[in-house]
């Protein structure tokens, strides 16, 4: 009998554990944004991430990271912002808003956004041995406000025409199109990055010195669905360029 109890005894403990370690990995979750965070070059970007069931968060420790725990883009602990552990690239540029913490709710700000700061960032909470994260994943956006045509001297073969747009980000969609809204093949299309790794690219098109034909050039930002274009009329040994942009839905 003696047996028999200590092994309920020791199976009720147990049970008892385990129990409370189900209880203890429910204590909270974090939840946030789902989908992409657009950022505009230059701009201001906010993050918000909060706990589920809504609890109050000023004890605990949250912090926003990106691809190293041990590299904090913003780091709150003991009640207070831990400026000087933030890495480099984000000293006085991150502000933690805490209107809501007592209901676990907290928002991270970002100022002068850069490409740099495109890509996945944490929003870690810790409570005690405690912790939970939600991943958001940032996309920053920058749309040319400088495309243009350039009509090199016409030669035996054609008109070469050239359409360059700059300062963009991520990569987007550019093609030639006829009056129809037709894609034309291009002859040839580059792009290069610099020193802020922002795309420039060109691409350009050979056409007959005789044509009469209108040819457009089309950019779109497959991130925002913001559109620029630029046409060319071509009539002879006359030419004239209409300029247009679209934001996107």
């Amino acid at each position: 009998v003696g047996a028999m109890g200590v092994l309920l005894v020791t199976h009720c403990v147990v049970l008892y554990l385990l129990q409370m370690v189900a209880l203890s990995s429910e204590q909270f979750r974090v939840i946030g944004s789902e989908g992409p965070v657009l950022a505009p070059l230059g701009g201001t970007l906010e993050l918000s991430c909060q706990l589920s069931p809504p609890q109050h968060a000023q004890h605990m420790e949250i912090r926003w990271f990106r691809n190293r725990y041990t590299q904090p883009v913003h780091l709150y602990r003991d009640g207070k912002d831990m400026h000087g552990q933030t890495i480099s690239k984000y000293v006085e540029r991150t502000e933690l808003l805490k209107d809501a913490i007592e209901e676990g709710k907290v928002t991270l700000r970002i100022f002068k956004v850069t490409v740099d700061d495109d890509g996945p960032y944490h929003c870690f909470f810790k409570d005690g041995e405690f912790y939970e994260e939600h991943i958001t994943e940032v996309k920053v956006t920058a749309t040319s406000s400088d495309i243009q045509i350039l009509m090199h001297p016409p030669n035996i073969k054609g008109v070469m025409l050239e359409c360059h747009a700059g300062g963009l980000f991520p990569l987007p969609h550019m093609e030639w199109r006829d009056s129809k809204g037709e894609v034309i093949p291009a002859t040839s299309k580059s792009h290069s990055q610099d020193i802020n790794k922002l795309f420039n690219m060109t691409i350009a098109l050979l056409i007959e010195t005789s044509s009469h034909r209108n040819v457009t050039c089309y950019l779109q930002n497959h991130l925002t669905h913001q559109e620029e274009s630029i046409c060319v009329i071509l009539s002879g040994k006359m030419c004239c360029f209409i300029k247009e942009a679209r934001e996107g839905d």
